[in-house]
């Protein structure tokens, strides 16, 4: 881990700036330790079913900045999910009580001659036509492999059009085959704003930057009691507001796998704090987080005063749900960060984890500081975590595993994981607002949900009769981890 240079024209791949890797099986504890001794190395599958795209993942955050225009410099095919980020900035945008406005997003259609002869010609001209049709305030080009492998000089033509057209147009080297983490994207969407959109300060602010998706609005009630204001950064902002995050008394990260990045970037090069701490999920994770925003603030009584009533408010309640769900099990599949709060979680309400499929793993972030570290915090405050599965989406992994523990429940945070647990009779809980967890009524919130999912569990009863599955019956019997390629960095464990 280094100084984050954003002179350079792309972020460095997450594997060899931090270490991340995309396969292994033990237990949490195991996989900490292992990081935190220098003895964590990839664990190569000789078969893998899917894989995720640094494409997609980029081009999720830039696509839903209010006024720009997203230019995906890729073959058609490439284009294939345009439809489903349309579908997320709608729904989002509503959700934040925003007009509801189709995305504007171009695909300059790379074919077999470009591979060649070169595309550039093709990126200025779509660049042009996405100006002269929508008239954003910034345009974003995020590359593919294909423009990637036959060396287009995206760089070259962002600069020229820059000058030519007025705005910003911005280059996010995003090619999928740099690396298989993809949320590599998150890192390269970030790098291009911070790189090409931030500029210095020229005043600090009451504003509080907010690193997240797209859920629902749950920051004004609390910043607001401190005399702050939340800035929700990337989905839904303007060209203009991005333009002043350097500007913030601080930077929140409601996911560190999604905001690691940008949150280390902007304290090192611009001086705004991040907050440092577990994720406010579980009462303990809460407790740190609210106690170090606090701290940060210089509103150490104000938060100790909100920590106190708002233990009071859901304590009693908590305790009766803890007795409901006291003795049930469950499996988490998810990414990383958001899946380590979601174990904490459920340890706080008293059930029992039996594993978790993760995507990928960070053994640090950029901010360097180990008090971020979700899993460790988990572990360290509610035990260990048996089978444990870095996977990166494998799905015939997660079968097998669910076959074998067969939980009571089981918690995806991606809706192409979810079926599988629905197809085995286990009844599946899908969130998809990554706020509805945060805080001390997080846990309300989750508790309620598991327990009308616990109780509604017909409609999977009824599917796992009448489905069947894709893997054979050999499968299911073999151990899950027959393709993960010698985990040896936990022979000693």
């Amino acid at each position: 881990m280094g100084k984050i240079n954003i002179q350079a024209p792309e972020a460095t791949i997450r594997e060899i700036r931090i270490g991340s890797i995309t396969g292994f099986e033990g237990t949490a504890a195991q996989l900490i330790q292992c990081g935190r001794e220098g003895k964590l190395h990839e664990s190569t599958r000789s078969f893998s079913q899917c894989m995720g795209c640094s494409s997609g993942n980029a081009f999720c955050q830039l696509s839903m900045i209010q006024d720009a225009a997203m230019v995906n410099h890729a073959p058609v095919g490439c284009a294939g999910d345009f439809f489903s980020f349309n579908f997320v900035y709608r729904v989002g945008q509503m959700e934040r009580n925003l007009p509801p406005v189709i995305g504007r997003y171009f695909n300059t259609n790379i074919e077999e001659n470009d591979t060649i002869f070169g595309a550039t010609q093709k990126l200025e001209d779509t660049i042009r036509q996405a100006y002269d049709r929508v008239k954003p305030n910034a345009i974003f080009v995020t590359t593919s492999c294909a423009s990637g492998i036959i060396g287009d000089d995206v760089e070259g033509v962002t600069d020229k059009m820059s000058i030519e057209l007025g705005i910003p147009v911005v280059a996010c080297f995003c090619e999928g085959f740099k690396s298989k983490v993809w949320t590599t994207g998150f890192d390269s969407a970030y790098h291009s704003i911070i790189r090409k959109i931030v500029k210095p300060p020229q005043q600090k602010t009451n504003k509080i930057n907010i690193i997240n998706f797209w859920g629902s609005d749950i920051f004004t009630e609390l910043l607001g009691k401190l005399g702050y204001e939340p800035e929700y950064i990337v989905p839904f902002s303007t060209i203009k507001q991005l333009e002043r995050i350097s500007e913030a008394a601080a930077t929140i990260q409601i996911c560190s796998t999604l905001g690691s990045y940008l949150g280390a970037a902007l304290e090192q090069v611009y001086g705004v704090p991040e907050i440092k701490a577990p994720l406010a999920y579980g009462i303990a994770g809460t407790d740190a987080w609210l106690r170090e925003l606090g701290k940060v603030l210089g509103k150490e009584a104000e938060v100790e005063a909100i920590i106190g009533d708002e233990k009071a408010r859901i304590l009693p309640k908590l305790e009766e749900y803890r007795q409901q769900l006291k003795g049930k099990t469950c499996y988490v599949t998810a990414g990383p960060a958001h899946g380590h709060a979601l174990l904490a979680l459920l340890r706080e309400l008293g059930m029992e984890v039996q594993g978790a499929a993760i995507f990928h793993h960070d053994p640090l972030y950029d901010n360097g500081d180990q008090r971020s570290d979700m899993l460790e915090h988990t572990v360290k405050t509610y035990g260990d975590i048996p089978n444990y599965n870095v996977c990166n989406k494998q799905s015939y992994e997660l079968v097998n595993i669910l076959h074998r523990v067969r939980p009571d429940l089981m918690i995806a945070r991606h809706g192409g994981m979810t079926l599988w647990g629905a197809k085995l009779g286990i009844p599946t809980l899908l969130i998809g607002d990554e706020h509805l967890g945060f805080g001390y009524q997080g846990l309300l919130n989750y508790a309620e949900r598991i327990i009308e999912t616990l109780d509604n569990k017909e409609f999977v009863t009824n599917l796992a009769k009448h489905s069947t599955m894709p893997y054979t019956k050999w499968w299911l019997e073999q151990n899950p981890y027959t393709f993960l390629g010698g985990s040896v960095h936990v022979e000693n464990y």
